[in-house]
């Protein structure tokens, strides 16, 4: 392994605040700056953990030449325009999911990252979750046999957020369910076909012309027989924060808990009919990680009224996968190998999600994936 050390920069100290610790004590990063629009918070996060560099300013922070990359954790409507400033600047990106709100952005990312050769990574939390990582060591040594179907989810209680939230369409911030399908096995949507079900709240509907408390998404795999489903729900809809991912094998199927906490259920085939399902205590996956990092799977920096959010307490953060999430950007720009999702992987990963929301506009349409979120 090299010794190179690559300079990152975290834009946006809300969740961005979670990854410092860790590319501080990434064998191969350095964390030169920090930036967020809140003077008062940019110096008491720059003072607390001992950063020099610090900007109000992005467009400012993009002409630092001592910056080799950016990892951006901004409010959704910003992922697009930020991912393509910085990489006309020449900075190698990470940025939160989605990566960006329009296909047209999307399109512009991937042809940034082609002309440029630069790096892009959409840093999605759940295909590096223990639980995505249990299931994709099942599938990897054959433990699963043939897979047949997939199935995932992402049901949160948005209301009383700020901002854009309000009346989201519940597809358009989709990549939680979507990643997990297309991730266990590496592969691309080709088209989706998407129905709303439901209605929200008329004043939340005003904000963007979206009437669906529930969506659901089938969408077909390129070049495979199978076929995934996502639904996804963000209001007027009583359920507990899950993020859940099933899939189901020929020999082996592995089952998401209910209820955040429980214990993964693992189905085996041709058992007495009582034996099938086993309650499996998931693994943590630490040790495909650095050592100086492998501390953050279980553990996260937040304080603690922030941290009762379910999405942090299951163990570091989303499963455990902040410390991967950062291994893999690291890694990939100092090995000059592409990190997962690359640019196109996250453009499809993103498109199924607003193509989807299009789909069910127009009552379950199917609609093609664009060229260039498919590999060549």
């Amino acid at each position: 392994m090299s010794h190179q050390k690559i300079n990152i920069a975290i834009v946006g100290l809300g969740f961005g605040a979670e990854f410092i610790p860790i590319y501080k004590k990434h064998p191969h990063a350095n964390l030169v700056a920090i930036c967020q629009r809140n003077k008062t918070r940019l110096d008491a996060i720059g003072d607390a953990f001992d950063i020099a560099k610090r900007y109000t300013d992005y467009d400012e922070l993009l002409k630092d030449p001592e910056i080799d990359a950016v990892h951006i954790n901004t409010p959704i409507p910003d992922h697009g325009i930020q991912s393509i400033k910085a990489l006309k600047a020449g900075k190698h990106v990470a940025c939160t999911v989605p990566m960006a709100t329009t296909v047209a952005e999307c399109e512009e990312i991937v042809r940034l990252t082609k002309a440029s050769g630069l790096t892009y990574m959409m840093m999605e939390t759940v295909v590096y979750a223990r639980e995505f990582l249990f299931m994709k060591s099942l599938y990897e040594k054959g433990e699963l046999g043939k897979v047949q179907f997939m199935k995932a989810s992402h049901q949160q209680d948005m209301d009383g957020w700020p901002n854009y939230w309000p009346g989201l369409p519940p597809m358009h911030y989709a990549t939680h369910c979507v990643g997990p399908v297309l991730g266990l096995l590496r592969s691309e949507a080709e088209y989706v076909s998407c129905l709303g079900s439901g209605t929200i709240r008329e004043e939340l509907q005003a904000h963007y012309n979206s009437p669906y408390a529930v969506e659901t998404t089938h969408i077909k795999l390129r070049n495979s027989d199978l076929c995934a489903q996502v639904y996804r729900s963000l209001f007027d809809v009583a359920r507990q924060y899950r993020e859940s991912f099933e899939v189901y094998g020929s020999k082996r199927s592995v089952e998401w808990p209910l209820i955040e906490g429980e214990e993964l259920i693992v189905h085996t085939a041709k058992l007495p009919e009582t034996d099938i399902p086993a309650k499996v205590a998931c693994p943590d996956f630490a040790e495909l990680l650095p050592e100086s990092i492998r501390s953050f799977t279980t553990k996260g920096v937040y304080d603690a009224d922030e941290h009762q959010h379910l999405s942090f307490t299951q163990g570091g953060g989303h499963g455990g996968s902040h410390p991967h999430l950062v291994h893999q950007f690291v890694n990939a720009l100092v090995t000059k190998t592409a990190p997962y999702p690359n640019a196109v992987q996250s453009a499809n990963i993103t498109c199924v999600g607003i193509l989807a929301h299009e789909s069910a506009r127009q009552g379950g349409k199917i609609i093609y994936l664009p060229e260039f979120t498919l590999s060549s």
